[in-house]
């Protein structure tokens, strides 16, 4: 990874909010961070899937992390679960990032995720692994067939707001009620 921002191909990162008849178990009532979004295709993560795993148990670096800090480990997506993502809210110093909007920075730095498993992990701090892709194209049918909602970046809701209130709490941020939402087009399964 660089330092720069990455190219979002003229789309601003965003958060995408699951439509609530999405009935893929990977993204039902999903919050994604889209990372980037090109003519490639898009990244993103997962925000709000953690897991009762502390990473200490389940990341294996050399030499071995020999303590249990309680860093919890988030489900970032379906794709590549074996990669760890690090999104932090302040910039990491030493270490390459990315900033993806204000306040919230991406990394996959060893030596970062090191210090995240040995010191008290710095608040908005979220460890994930695997993550959310698109192929060239997908993304931009799936929008186009309302099955996302499309909110801005925010890292109150990324890092503040608990994992099984953040779908409905951006939703409502939004003005809608999730109750009420249908999707267009397509239904995407």
């Amino acid at each position: 990874m660089s330092n720069e921002s990455p190219a979002f191909g003229g789309v601003p990162s965003a958060l995408l909010v699951s439509m609530p008849q999405m009935t893929d178990p990977n993204f039902h009532q999903t919050v994604i961070l889209l990372c980037e979004h090109g003519v490639d295709g898009a990244f993103g993560l997962v925000l709000n899937r953690p897991t009762e795993t502390s990473a200490a148990s389940v990341v294996r670096l050399a030499p071995p992390v020999e303590m249990n800090n309680g860093l919890e480990l988030w489900i970032g997506g379906p794709v590549e679960p074996e990669r760890g993502w690090i999104l932090t809210g302040t910039k990491p110093l030493d270490t390459e990032s990315v900033q993806v909007s204000e306040g919230v920075f991406l990394s996959t730095s060893q030596d970062l995720l090191r210090r995240l498993l040995v010191a008290p992990p710095p608040p908005r701090t979220r460890l994930l692994t695997g993550c959310a892709g698109w192929s060239a194209g997908q993304l931009d049918a799936e929008l186009l067939s309302s099955v996302w909602l499309t909110a801005e970046t925010d890292p109150e809701i990324i890092f503040s707001i608990r994992p099984d209130k953040m779908w409905e709490t951006t939703i409502r941020r939004l003005g809608a009620d999730p109750s009420l939402l249908q999707m267009g087009g397509e239904h995407v399964h």
